[in-house]
């Protein structure tokens, strides 16, 4: 059993296609007013029908007032973190500190050459996604920042820094990024419940707490985000969780599944990746799973 004591987190993804705009819209302003915490926007800019997401999370932003923006996560590899962190940093100025910061190495090489970045296998893309981590936090502090690899270096002054920096969080699945995310990210980005399900949470939860305590950090410090996809169905059908849509059930049966992702398996941060009708999905997410989970979450800690 695994529960770092954080309260719980909840969001919602927002779809960065270019016909899914007016959807976007409505769906990231109706998270805002149900009092959601998170809209995370997904980023493939070699994907023709997508939106650049960080304009999207910029006017997403501009149209909410409460609500804090993500991207889940953004590709370093055609992002490079000096001038990430400026994007970063200058929305967190403007907006008030509504801003996280999820960043990922880059699953797609041929995509990331198709726009004129190196082509890296595995290895080195881990070992940019370390260099560009360092870069990364650094630059969100502000000051100078001397740092990187062989292959990639920056000497330069940083800033402006916000008030509030935002905290970044690593996408990972695999042992070497998981141990990435130990020793240099303030939080981990699961992917979607389809692709890492429930059984294979505790072993990396492991992978990243090991490297935390060889890196000299609190695993307790380190945020876990898990994106889970799936329907809310009518009350008393009963839950399954399914390789390709995720989790189906009830308002009980999320309760359930997202309690125990809490106090079980370690998570504390979620983003809703609703299928169907999206704004019916959310509401019912919002106003009826997220209280019950919260209260359910407190009910299992109260009684240990």
């Amino acid at each position: 059993m695994t529960d770092y004591g954080h309260e719980p987190v909840f969001g919602v993804s927002i779809d960065p296609t270019v016909h899914g705009i007016d959807q976007a819209f409505a769906l990231a302003q109706r998270a805002d007013a149900l009092g959601l915490d998170l809209l995370a926007v997904q980023d493939h800019a070699y994907q023709p029908s997508h939106l650049d997401t960080w304009t999207l999370l910029t006017y997403l932003s501009a149209a909410t007032s409460r609500i804090t923006v993500m991207p889940d996560v953004a590709d370093l590899q055609l992002r490079p973190p000096a001038m990430l962190a400026k994007a970063a940093s200058t929305l967190s100025i403007l907006n008030g500190g509504r801003v996280q910061l999820g960043v990922g190495g880059g699953p797609f090489p041929d995509a990331i050459a198709g726009m004129g970045m190196p082509r890296r296998e595995v290895a080195a893309m881990v070992a940019y996604s370390d260099a560009a981590m360092g870069i990364l936090r650094a630059a969100l502090r502000g000051g100078h920042v001397e740092g990187g690899n062989d292959e990639h270096r920056v000497s330069y002054s940083a800033g402006p820094a916000a008030a509030q920096p935002p905290h970044v969080w690593l996408g990972a699945q695999k042992p070497r990024m998981l141990r990435l995310v130990g020793r240099k990210a303030d939080g981990w980005v699961s992917p979607l419940n389809v692709y890492v399900p429930p059984a294979d949470v505790p072993a990396k939860q492991r992978t990243i707490d090991e490297a935390a305590r060889s890196a000299g950090r609190d695993p307790a410090d380190i945020r876990r985000l898990s994106n889970v996809t799936g329907t809310l169905t009518a009350a008393g059908t009963p839950t399954r969780h399914d390789a390709r849509q995720g989790l189906i059930g009830d308002v009980a049966g999320w309760t359930a599944f997202l309690t125990d992702a809490v106090v079980t398996l370690g998570f504390d941060t979620f983003v809703f990746w609703p299928t169907g009708d999206t704004l019916r999905q959310t509401e019912l997410f919002a106003t009826e799973v997220v209280p019950a989970v919260r209260a359910s979450v407190a009910r299992e800690r109260s009684a240990r």
